[in-house]
């Protein structure tokens, strides 16, 4: 028996995902343009390129799950007067034009992005208290090559220990260094930072805070001091933040690290950053790692007819065998 018709069978029942889908996505071109200096359990400390004005943000939810990170150039709308209990959001994220990653350990294959934009990585090592690790020193040039940054390292407590064996271990490789001592002069770090976007790394304790507040007085960066039986510093500070410095150029201060995974670099990754040496291997057997253990590299040979500098291979054979040596303390 055919049903009746009531009163609410004129009213169909709407269908599901009906609505038109457009590809027609939002134009920032008009919004602000800013540079992102510290994140705060998700609010955003950003900067703006017009007048350097402070605006807190908070990420768009158009971004999905992006990540944003310090020194990422971004676009924000909204209310970016910077008053006090005002809050923009970041709308997009422009192209990076380097990352530096790491991973928590060599076989952890999550990477994780410290900051992004910086054009320079400055391993900060201590001659003393606590003791330098080269093997750290290592696994820090071959992040920087790997992001296609200059790297530099910055050897401090000179005044405390020579810094002599450092210099020579690194001048093959063509990594500029610069030595400093408690209380010294910082023209030579000065000019190595000028205008540029430069990222502080090292173990805790080494002096990064207190290099950061002798370049950026109004900086107040906690500095960390030594455990006399570890030979450890204590983690002061617990997030990245980048600084304008006041001759020119930007600082990002990073928290002290203990180690620094490289499962993401792979070794062609690597040697790219080395042109002679690429030039080189390009004559190696298909597979070959350019290790010391390798029977047919092409290094070897160019060692052996003298195009080759053989401190220079050896040097590159070290920092790449740190890729497979862990360096935890």
């Amino acid at each position: 028996m055919a049903r009746e018709r009531d009163d609410h069978d004129q009213y169909e029942r709407p269908r599901r995902h009906t609505k038109p889908r457009t590809k027609v996505r939002p134009n920032y071109d008009d919004a602000d343009t800013a540079r992102v200096v510290t994140i705060d359990r998700g609010r955003y400390a950003v900067t703006l390129d017009a007048d350097g004005r402070a605006v807190t943000a908070m990420k768009s939810r158009n971004l999905g799950r992006k990540g944003v990170v310090v020194g990422d150039h971004v676009r924000v709308v909204g209310d970016v007067t910077g008053d006090e209990g005002t809050l923009a959001r970041i709308v997009e994220v422009t192209p990076r034009r380097t990352v530096l990653r790491r991973t928590a350990d060599d076989d952890d294959p999550i990477e994780r992005i410290i900051v992004a934009n910086a054009d320079q990585l400055v391993v900060v090592a201590a001659l003393a208290d606590p003791p330098p690790r080269p093997g750290l020193i290592d696994r820090c040039l071959v992040a920087a090559f790997d992001a296609g940054m200059e790297p530099l390292v910055c050897l401090t407590k000179s005044d405390l220990g020579s810094a002599d064996e450092l210099v020579a271990m690194l001048e093959p490789l063509g990594v500029a260094v610069v030595v400093t001592r408690q209380g010294g002069e910082l023209d030579a770090v000065r000019d190595a930072l000028r205008d540029r976007t430069s990222v502080l790394v090292g173990h805790s304790g080494v002096g990064k805070s207190t290099l950061v507040n002798a370049l950026v007085p109004d900086a107040n960066r906690s500095v960390s001091y030594v455990n006399a039986v570890t030979g450890r510093g204590r983690h002061t500070s617990t997030s990245a933040i980048s600084l304008e410095l006041p001759f020119g150029g930007w600082i990002i201060d990073t928290p002290g690290i203990r180690s620094f995974g490289l499962a993401h670099v792979e070794v062609d990754d690597l040697i790219r950053a080395f042109p002679d040496l690429q030039d080189a291997a390009r004559d190696c057997p298909r597979g070959c790692l350019h290790a010391a253990t390798e029977p047919e590299c092409a290094l070897d040979v160019a060692v052996a007819d003298g195009s080759l500098a053989a401190e220079r291979v050896e040097s590159f054979r070290r920092i790449l065998a740190s890729m497979n040596q862990r360096d935890d303390y």
